[in-house]
């Protein structure tokens, strides 16, 4: 055993090698950070340190009382919620037209274009779309033109998180398109000409040929987006969003940024940011297993 581990290393030493620094930096900046934890039992002082009172789960209890954190739990869960459903159906429908395209190149074409944003930080992306959604911008001016009102956008609190859901999902939904793509690409071809020869259309063949075989990839990646529930994209929201629309468009991240960084409230800041956290690893374990089981899917 110790004689085939020794010659195990011996020859694969330079790829142990290749990853080291990898390893070192996520330590450094992944791991070392975590005793910052204890922040969330303490009364945090800065002045102090870490040497500062401990008070148990008072931060908790505290923060769960809030009527406001219940209300960003809110927030959060229904705008994730609508951004996974909309991230699985939009790409599976757009993957099943562009499979249907004849012409290759112009297939390819609107490949990239709507592959293109998904590459844009959403500091780019939030200035194109306040312009864009602005009481002066393109949008509005085509609503006047039809001679109704403009539209407050991203200053109407009951509108503001389904317009974080849309734009996130037309900013996306090209990443998922190529992998449903690549799915399909998978079928064997030999399946449509059965089909073709009993007298199957195109519709008939996607029905009870292409939909059923892209069912476990479409599982797949409803199973694996659970662990995303609670990340209800802080880039966005933050860039987005203003006071006004807090009661709707508010979620945990923006609400730890704000109660942590802007306030100073290290410790209330820090509990909500560790709740997030163990509730995503359960989350994550939980769609780990629901892929194992429904979709033939193993991480490890």
């Amino acid at each position: 055993m110790r004689r085939s581990l020794a010659k195990s290393l011996g020859r694969e030493w330079p790829y142990y090698m290749l990853i080291l620094p990898c390893v070192v930096v996520v330590f450094i900046f992944h791991y070392i950070p975590l005793y910052g934890l204890v922040i969330a039992f303490q009364r945090y002082n800065v002045a102090l340190g870490f040497n500062s009172p401990w008070v148990g789960l008072a931060n908790f209890r505290q923060i769960f009382s809030q009527v406001q954190f219940t209300r960003t739990i809110w927030n959060t869960l229904f705008i994730a919620g609508g951004k996974i459903t909309g991230g699985i159906v939009v790409p599976v429908v757009f993957a099943l037209l562009l499979n249907e395209m004849r012409n290759v190149h112009v297939k390819r074409v609107f490949q990239t274009l709507v592959y293109l944003p998904y590459f844009m930080s959403w500091a780019i992306m939030a200035g194109v779309f306040i312009d864009i959604l602005s009481l002066d911008g393109l949008v509005n001016k085509a609503v006047m033109a039809l001679g109704l009102q403009p539209v407050k956008f991203l200053g109407e609190p009951n509108l503001f998180p389904w317009v974080m859901i849309i734009t996130d999902i037309w900013k996306g939904f090209g990443f998922g398109t190529v992998v449903y793509l690549a799915a399909l690409t998978s079928i064997d071809p030999g399946l449509y000409e059965a089909a073709l020869v009993d007298g199957a259309g195109r519709w008939m063949q996607t029905v009870f040929i292409t939909i059923p075989l892209l069912v476990p990839t479409v599982v797949l990646m409803t199973v694996l987006s659970l662990g995303n529930v609670l990340n209800a994209g802080f880039d966005q929201i933050y860039n987005l969003y203003s006071p006004i629309v807090y009661e709707k468009g508010d979620i945990i991240d923006t609400f730890v940024y704000r109660l942590g960084i802007k306030q100073a409230q290290y410790s209330m800041g820090t509990a909500v940011g560790l709740f997030k956290s163990a509730v995503s690893a359960v989350l994550i374990g939980l769609s780990q297993f629901l892929a194992d089981r429904l979709a033939g899917y193993r991480v490890f």
